[in-house]
């Protein structure tokens, strides 16, 4: 469990601030996620050059061209994710493992996948061994471990790879930012045997993720 026992207390006001005025009013309305958040300290799963920015309400720089993203997106995505407690999940594109800490937290048996090797260290740092850590290619995902009840796209995408998808057992579910005609949205969707069809929710800024981008005419 990740607990903020001696940080700043500019650190803790922040965040209580956060879950103020970002989350609650926002409709991120899942009282475990709402918890989560307010406990678990987000400024460790950042660079320490962006550990003052912590709180702030947009995606903040992790270097090579890699971004974490806004506390909201954080609280919608997780919200409509609707984790029970013992599900299996993937989480793609972790960053430094801030989402991942928070559905771990919630009860989750957590696996993300990580391709940058700085923000791999920085969760290996964060986590220690709460959530299993691969490292590889985000569009690979982690074929050595499925079927998983929930996928968590932790950014935005322009698709979502069939060999990814597959990795989700049929009727599980998918939350993902996604990026529709210039604009990131929330979305979420079932695994069926035909694929993922994703419904968008409300829009959002999201972090841009590598590795997703569509093919010319394709749509979701």
């Amino acid at each position: 469990m990740m607990t903020a026992t001696t940080e700043p207390m500019g650190h803790q006001a922040a965040r209580a601030a956060m879950v103020a005025s970002q989350l609650r009013t926002s409709g991120v309305n899942d009282a475990r996620v709402v918890a989560a958040m307010a406990q678990i300290a987000r400024e460790d799963f950042l660079p320490e050059s962006q550990r003052p920015f912590a709180y702030r309400d947009r995606a903040l720089p992790l270097g090579n061209g890699r971004a974490q993203n806004p506390p909201l997106a954080t609280g919608l995505l997780l919200t409509e994710a609707r984790i029970e407690a013992g599900e299996k999940i993937l989480v793609i594109g972790a960053a430094g493992g801030y989402a991942a800490a928070i559905a771990a937290q919630i009860g989750a048996q957590v696996t993300m996948v990580e391709e940058d090797a700085d923000l791999v260290a920085l969760a290996r740092t964060a986590l220690g061994d709460t959530v299993t850590l691969v490292e590889g290619s985000l569009a690979a995902g982690a074929p050595a471990n499925p079927p998983y009840d929930l996928m968590l796209i932790d950014g935005a995408v322009e698709l979502i790879p069939d060999a990814l998808a597959d990795q989700v057992r049929d009727g599980g579910r998918v939350v993902a930012g996604v990026v529709d005609r210039g604009v990131t949205r929330i979305a979420s969707g079932v695994r069926t045997g035909s694929g993922v069809g994703l419904a968008s929710i409300v829009d959002s800024e999201c972090a841009l993720l590598p590795g997703f981008a569509k093919p010319r005419g394709f749509q979701f």
